[in-house]
């Protein structure tokens, strides 16, 4: 089943309440949001008190937590006292990816790895049996409103390739640049979960969600 998951990097962040209840009202899926510590990304957004305040203005929809960050399993159980429901993060950015994904599968939690623009999918192989989610970052991270790798669809579909092969229950997400013009070709290059930022938070923000939900449902 497509999902969609409006990105918190391009909300309005003077009225996430009104632009978080359009999401939920248009039927989004999930709201994403972006973790980064100016590490392992050359930016900084949120943390845990900011997530906190988000779940309370999302109410029964998902929070979708990618963080951007070195060593995410410091911080694995503090994101989920915040309200995560799903936590995505880098394969780049910690010693040992599996051990991360058990103990985010251990906090109750549904557990996903992302991979940067140049990392080949392959490296999730091994980790697929375990995996509720895996995320082809069709950018590089750390800043909205970039322009979409068009080498990502290959990766979308050879990682879709696996997924059915290994575990046809992960969810395919892909993150960056994906827009009304390109989001049919992202879904059938395999993707089933949508990150969109500018492409949601530009404009009529309800109207921008049920177009894409039209197109992916």
């Amino acid at each position: 089943m497509n999902k969609l998951a409006p990105s918190m990097l391009s909300i309005d962040f003077g009225n996430i309440e009104r632009d978080i209840r359009l999401c939920r009202e248009a039927g989004t899926d999930y709201i994403h949001v972006d973790v980064m510590d100016g590490l392992f990304v050359p930016n900084i957004s949120f943390g845990p008190p900011v997530i906190k305040y988000v779940k309370k203005a999302a109410e029964d929809t998902p929070l979708d937590v990618h963080l951007m960050i070195e060593k995410p399993e410091r911080y694995i159980e503090e994101f989920k006292k915040a309200g995560a429901d799903i936590i995505t993060f880098h394969y780049e950015s910690t010693e040992d990816p599996l051990k991360v994904v058990k103990m985010i599968k251990n906090e109750g939690l549904k557990a996903g790895v992302a991979v940067k623009p140049k990392t080949p999918v392959s490296v999730l192989e091994g980790m697929l049996p375990e995996l509720d989610m895996a995320l082809v970052m069709s950018v590089e991270p750390g800043f909205g409103g970039q322009s979409f790798i068009e080498g990502s669809l290959k990766k979308i579909s050879e990682l879709r390739k696996m997924i059915e092969n290994i575990n046809p229950e992960c969810d395919l997400e892909v993150d960056g640049g994906i827009k009304a013009d390109n989001l049919s070709e992202v879904l059938q290059a395999g993707a089933n979960v949508i990150v969109a930022g500018s492409a949601i938070f530009s404009g009529d923000i309800k109207k921008n969600v049920i177009d894409f939900l039209r197109v992916m449902k």
